[in-house]
């Protein structure tokens, strides 16, 4: 699996894992945030390698399936960015005003902004 999906996923564990069965949420979680390979997860839960691979997929389809409905993993991205460009405009802002109070004021804006990220 590529690495980029293998983030995702972990990302969308994180997000909607309490909405999967506790068995799949916990094979995901050791596949994904673990690092534990199939046979050792296998051996662990005492079940087949074909058993946590139909599981994890299972579960997988059910993360991208919530994360197509409720996008909230893209609207965070997107969040995440505009405040990347907000707080990169404040900065631009501060450097070039001569009033400290439009300085302090903006500052107060940019911590705040970064709380959010």
């Amino acid at each position: 699996m590529e690495p980029e999906n293998s983030i995702k996923i972990s990302i969308l564990l994180e997000i909607y894992g309490k909405l999967l069965t506790q068995k799949q949420y916990h094979l995901l979680n050791d596949y994904y945030n673990n690092d534990l390979s199939l046979a050792e997860i296998a051996e662990n839960e005492k079940i087949t390698r074909q058993a946590v691979r139909d599981n994890l997929k299972k579960g997988e389809r059910r993360l991208f399936d919530y994360e197509e409905k409720l996008k909230i993993m893209k609207k965070n991205r997107m969040q995440e960015e505009q405040i990347a460009i907000i707080l990169s405009e404040i900065n631009t802002l501060t450097e070039n005003s001569s009033d400290t109070e439009v300085a302090n004021v903006l500052e107060d804006v940019k911590n705040k902004l970064n709380c959010l990220v």
